[in-house]
């Protein structure tokens, strides 16, 4: 519109002015306005002949899109110098924006996940491993959603959320408009739809189990772009994260063929495949925005959420796969477990041009930058951890990044233990598990300790962690529960959530429950309505109502204990009874006939009402 008012006022002076950008609406060429005319009346007719839409896109806020991947390393992508791996479309996302080529995140999962929404370390959303009841992230927490929300945005969530299947952890308890996920952490998991492939699957949408046809990421990116398209009256911010390339390793030989030929063994070339499906995935998602003429004011970010997983891959075989001259791996310390690719693409706020921003910099950024860069209003929430990084992705030199200690570690037990496996990170200093230190400035491999050389270093860094380490006390003392009766009624739990021993492993994927394994552990809940629950076992996912073929099923909740013998073809144990409002803990057995038992993988917990009657 400012263009359009500029070419008005050039012709009533009788100074014409180049126009340069091309507008929708221009007023005719030899438009001469009347004797007198107001600049008011000639700001009202240049608006007025300005179509409304493009009055709308002009004033309207970016969109936001946020893809992360799973499992993805730094070295998997052609544009970082893997000499086998085909990703065209990342080369050129690569090429065409702003590159963090320091960015760090945890070595796992659901914490770089947490931190990543809420700009807070994991540990302090209830987030420390990715099940056993430590990948549910608090209810409590502000969000990158919620944020968005409270500024016009809608909001959408596809993919992989791996922060909770109950509520209050949900994407949508979180602050998404519309979602489409698969339950949990991977597709086969214990809450996932059962006999889920990657193909013609079902998935959480919008809260019911929904089949879609296709491959899981070309649902994810169909269903991505689908939904844009219907995003016509409000900016939005997208949540797009894919399973991909975690395991289990499915794909059409097609994307893992040409590895096959390469040379690499057979699972790392379904390894790389997925990464070529999902760089094909993008180059068809960014030519639908073109399309929809929406690309220039849409900020694209693109990460992944740990380090690569072709370390386990090739683990037995001892196969040199690339990691991009880094040690280590997914769920390692060292630096190849938590650095990971970071762009930022925005062509109408200048985030373009392939810089490098190399200072140090994580997951934790993201939100407060997001809010400094948009300009966003950020409701009352929980202290933030990380800073932005507008100055540096802008280029102002004036404006750099201080002096700073981050933190990551991988805490897989129901207590994380202080300096396992854990880093501390200050400019090219890498201090892992509080003794070992190492400078990335000479030595980027991390094949030689130099602490005795630095102790002064090492005395600072394990001061700085300790700080930090104190600063968690309370949140490591905090449970996050699962709610029932209330917003989600009925709730079914699950066996993935068990609050398990030190470092004992639940049942968490579908595979032990098909084979039975002999695990049991008890659920953290919360009751929120006085009066009387029903509690029912399965052995099996509720929806396929398969006998379970148990003799005897028990439950302990608040202080109670129930029991029953259970029929040759019941599909599950019914327990009524009066519970009180308040904190708790659910735990369920079902023995064998031989007198072994396990808990019961599933248990659907229903509200029945305050003086409800005990009706079947």
């Amino acid at each position: 519109m400012k263009l359009t008012i500029r070419f008005l006022l050039a012709h009533l002076t009788r100074h014409p002015m180049p126009v340069t950008t091309p507008l929708r609406k221009q007023a005719p060429r030899h438009f001469m306005p009347p004797l007198g005319l107001s600049l008011f009346r000639v700001a009202l007719m240049a608006t007025m002949l300005v179509a409304p839409h493009a009055i709308a896109s002009e004033d309207r806020p970016p969109n936001v899109i946020l893809i992360i991947t799973d499992d993805q390393g730094y070295g998997e992508i052609g544009a970082h110098g893997h000499p086998v791996i085909k990703t065209p479309s990342m080369d050129q996302l690569h090429g065409e924006s702003v590159r963090l080529t320091n960015f760090h995140v945890d070595p796992t999962c659901s914490p770089t996940r947490s931190a990543l929404l809420t700009g807070r370390y994991s540990t302090r959303t209830g987030v420390w491993h990715t099940i056993n009841g430590r990948s549910m992230m608090r209810g409590e927490e502000l969000t990158m959603p919620e944020v968005f929300k409270a500024n016009g945005y809608t909001t959408a969530m596809i993919g992989k959320w791996h922060l909770g299947a109950n509520y209050p952890c949900r994407p949508a308890d979180q602050g998404f408009d519309h979602t489409v996920w698969h339950l949990d952490g991977c597709i086969g998991g214990g809450p996932d739809y059962w006999g889920n492939d990657y193909y013609d699957d079902h998935y959480m949408t919008n809260g019911e189990w929904k089949k879609y046809n296709g491959y899981c990421t070309n649902v994810w990116f169909d269903e991505a772009a689908k939904w844009i398209e219907q995003q016509k009256e409000k900016p939005f911010f997208l949540y797009l994260a894919t399973n991909a390339p975690h395991g289990p390793y499915i794909v059409d030989e097609k994307y893992s063929k040409p590895y096959v030929d390469a040379g690499m063994p057979e699972t790392l070339a379904k390894f790389y495949g997925m990464i070529t499906n999902i760089d094909e995935n993008i180059g068809t998602f960014r030519k639908k925005l073109s399309q929809l003429g929406i690309a220039d004011n849409t900020l694209l970010i693109f990460m992944s959420d740990n380090g690569t997983a072709a370390g386990w891959i090739c683990k037995k075989s001892g196969f040199k796969y690339y990691n991009a001259g880094m040690r280590g791996w997914k769920s390692f310390a060292w630096e190849g477990g938590h650095r990971v690719p970071m762009f930022w693409h925005w062509p109408k706020g200048e985030l373009v041009g392939g810089r490098e921003v190399s200072e140090l910099t994580a997951h934790i950024d993201v939100l407060p930058t997001l809010v400094d860069l948009l300009q966003l209003k950020k409701p009352t929430g929980p202290k933030i951890d990380g800073m932005p990084l507008t100055g540096p992705l802008r280029g102002a030199a004036e404006q750099p990044i201080p002096d700073r200690t981050l933190f990551a570690h991988v805490q897989r037990a129901n207590v994380p233990p202080k300096w396992e496996a854990s880093v501390a990170m200050k400019n090219s200093w890498r201090l892992i598990d509080g003794k070992g230190l190492y400078d990335l400035s000479n030595d980027p491999s991390q094949q030689n300790d130099i602490a005795s050389k630095h102790p002064e270093v090492v005395k600072q860094l394990r001061a700085d962690y300790e700080t930090w380490w104190a600063s968690m006390k309370d949140d490591l003392n905090q449970t996050v529960r699962i709610v029932l009766g209330g917003k989600q009624n009925p709730t079914t739990l699950y066996s993935h959530d068990w609050l398990m021993p030190q470092k004992v492993v639940t049942a968490w994927h579908q595979n032990q429950i098909r084979r039975g394994d002999l695990i049991n552990g008890p659920w953290n809940v919360d009751i929120e309505k006085t009066g009387k629950y029903e509690i029912s076992l399965f052995r099996w996912a509720p929806y396929l109502d398969k006998a379970m073929a148990m003799e005897s099923a028990r439950i302990t909740i608040a202080g109670q204990e129930l029991s029953a013998k259970l029929k040759p073809n019941a599909t599950h144990a019914r327990f009524v009874l009066q519970l009180k409002a308040g904190p708790t803990q659910l735990q369920s057995w079902l023995a064998r006939q031989n007198g072994d038992e396990s808990g019961a993988y599933y248990v659907r917990v229903r509200y029945l009402g305050e003086d409800a009657a005990d009706s079947k």
